[in-house]
C-alpha cells in the first residue's frame, strides 16, 4: 500500500477525502468539509485546559517544560464545553456508522468530554486507564504524582453496532489472556521524542506504543483513521506502518513541519507483516456440505469423536446420520451426547492415514484458498 504525506490548506470542501495528507486549518472547519460518514476511526488528543497559572521547578530549581501553549487556553470551562461540543459533533458527523472514536484526557479535562460524549448520545464502550510507568514526579509534594491518564472509547450511539474489535489479536498480544482496560505503557522520552532545537517539539507528545495498541485493537488494514489534533504526528506515523490510512488536522506550522518530515520517514509493512490473528465471527461462513461438494469429505465417510465413542454417516446432503438420530453436524454431536449443544467442527474427525483428523482442519483450508 503506497502512501504519500502531505500537508494541505483549509479549502471550502473536499470532493473526496484527503487520506495520507496533514489538513493544514481548524479541526472543526476540516471535519465539516469532509464527506459524512466516510471515517472508520478517530482518535483524538484535544487540549487538556491544564490551567497552569504559575511556573514549575524541580528541587534543583530548574524549570519544568509544562503545557504553556496559547491552544491549550480556554478563559472558561464554559468555553472549554463549547469547544468540546463543536468538534465532538463535527466528528460524530464524519465517523462511519460502524466506526468508533477514542478520546485521551487527563483529571483537568475527561469528565468534561465524557460527559459532552453521552451528552452528544455516543455509546461508551471502555474507559481505558493508561498507567504510565515512568510518570514524571510531583516535585511539590502537595498530591499524588499524576501517573496516568484516560481514553474514553465510544461508538456513535447505542444502536450501532459492526465496529472494529480485534479481541483475538489483543489476546496474541497479551500472551493469550484476554487485554484488561488497563495498559502499562511508558511516556515518550528518549530518541522517540521529538525535538524543535534543544525544545520539546509538542508539549504532549504521546508514545507510539499507546497508538499501536488503540489502532490494532479497533482498526483493520485500509481503514482510514482520522485525528483532529495532529500535533507530530503520532497517530499518522503508527497508522502509516500499520497499513492504515490517516488523515491528520494541524493548525500549527511548527507542528506541521515536524510531522511531515517523520511521515516521510517512515517505510509501510508489507502485505504479509500486516497479518494478524482473526477470531472466528471475522472469517467467512463455510457449511459443512462445502466440504463434501468439494469432495474433502466424502457421502458415506464415517466421522468420530476424539475417542471414537460416538460414529456418524456423511450424507450427500452434508447431513449426519448416527443410530436413531440424523441432522447437522452440530445436532447429531449435540444428540449423541445426550448435550445441549455442540460445536461439530471441533467434535467431528475423520481418519486420515491412521489418524483422526479434525474437519476444522479442511474448513481453514477452505477458508485459506478463499483468501
Amino acid at each position: 500500500m503506497a502512501f504519500a504525506a502531505k500537508a494541505t490548506p483549509m479549502g471550502p470542501g473536499f470532493g473526496t477525502l484527503p487520506l495520507d495528507t496533514i489538513v493544514q486549518g481548524d479541526c472543526i472547519d476540516a471535519m465539516n468539509a469532509m464527506p459524512a460518514k466516510s471515517v472508520d476511526v478517530i482518535f483524538a488528543d484535544p487540549p487538556y485546559n491544564m490551567q497552569l497559572k504559575d511556573t514549575l521547578h524541580r528541587p534543583d530549581h530548574s524549570k519544568v517544560d509544562g503545557v504553556h501553549d496559547a491552544w491549550d487556553k480556554f478563559s472558561s470551562f464554559a468555553a472549554y464545553d463549547e469547544f468540546t461540543y463543536r468538534w465532538l459533533n463535527a466528528a460524530k458527523r464524519v465517523l462511519k456508522d460502524t466506526g468508533t472514536i477514542w478520546v485521551i484526557g487527563s483529571y483537568h479535562n475527561i469528565f468534561r468530554v465524557g460527559t459532552a460524549l453521552q451528552n452528544l448520545d455516543y455509546w461508551v464502550l471502555n474507559d481505558v486507564i493508561w498507567r504510565k510507568s515512568n510518570p514524571m514526579p510531583n516535585f511539590r509534594g502537595t498530591r499524588f504524582t499524576n501517573a496516568h491518564e484516560t481514553l474514553i472509547w465510544a461508538a456513535k450511539s447505542a444502536d450501532k453496532g459492526g465496529y472494529t474489535f480485534n479481541y483475538d489479536a489483543m489476546k496474541a498480544m497479551n500472551d493469550d489472556t484476554q487485554m484488561r482496560s488497563d495498559w502499562t505503557l511508558p511516556i515518550c522520552s528518549g530518541k522517540e521524542r521529538l525535538k524543535s532545537g534543544d525544545k520539546k517539539a509538542h508539549a504532549t507528545q504521546k508514545p507510539e506504543s499507546l497508538l499501536y495498541r488503540v489502532l490494532m485493537a479497533s482498526t483493520k488494514p485500509g481503514d482510514v483513521v482520522l485525528d483532529p489534533f495532529f500535533g507530530t504526528g503520532t497517530t499518522g506515523a503508527v497508522a502509516k506502518k500499520l497499513g492504515r490510512h490517516f488523515i491528520g488536522i494541524e493548525r500549527e506550522d511548527a507542528y506541521i513541519e515536524v510531522a511531515q518530515a517523520r511521515l516521510d520517514a517512515i517505510e509501510p509493512l508489507d502485505n504479509h507483516a500486516l497479518g494478524y490473528t482473526e477470531g472466528k465471527r471475522a472469517q467467512p461462513r463455510i457449511p459443512f456440505g462445502t466440504l463434501v461438494e468439494r469432495g474433502l469429505i466424502q457421502p458415506g465417510d464415517t466421522l468420530y469423536d476424539t475417542k471414537r465413542r460416538f460414529a456418524a454417516r456423511v450424507r450427500t446432503d452434508g447431513t449426519l446420520v448416527s443410530d436413531n438420530t440424523k441432522g447437522s453436524i452440530h445436532q447429531v454431536g449435540a444428540r449423541v451426547q445426550g448435550a445441549p449443544a455442540c460445536n461439530g467442527w471441533t467434535f467431528w474427525h475423520i481418519e486420515r492415514k491412521g489418524e483422526l483428523l479434525p474437519i476444522d482442519d479442511l474448513r481453514q483450508q477452505v477458508i485459506a484458498e478463499m483468501h
